[in-house]
């Protein structure tokens, strides 16, 4: 016997094994998506903007960029390759400090709102803050 039977064996084992060990990583990815949708769809509704805009990709970033009173055309630096893409998270920036501000909250929970988004998005969408437009986003 050469050993193939045994080979496929321990092929189809180890798929198996690999299957059963990113299914709950899977899972887990799926729900973190879906409890962030919710979040920005509320953050959406308190700013006064449908709740819907949050869940059609590139113009939720256009309508986030609105409501923080960035220029929205500047989603368009995505389109040049490298520089584009670290102009673009400059701009996020901007957006996510004048989101904080827009809410009544500090630049430290701006800092919050960049490093752990969905942590701090569920915070503004589930608390008691209201939303006041920036003088640049009117």
């Amino acid at each position: 016997m050469d050993g193939t039977y045994s080979d496929a064996y321990n092929a189809g084992y180890a798929m198996g094994q690999a299957f059963r060990m990113s299914t709950p990583m899977l899972i887990f990815s799926l729900v973190v998506a879906v409890f962030s949708i919710v979040c920005m769809w509320k953050v959406f509704k308190k700013a006064g903007r449908n709740g819907w805009e949050a869940i059609v990709p590139i113009y939720n970033i256009v309508v986030l960029f609105q409501i923080s009173g960035v220029n929205p055309l500047h989603i368009l630096w995505l389109l040049l390759p490298f520089v584009g893409s670290i102009v673009f998270l400059v701009f996020a920036i901007k957006a996510y400090v004048n989101l904080s501000k827009s809410f009544g909250k500090s630049t430290g929970f701006a800092v919050g709102l960049v490093l752990l988004s969905t942590i701090f998005m569920a915070i503004l969408a589930f608390d008691s803050s209201t939303y006041t437009a920036l003088p640049e986003a009117k």
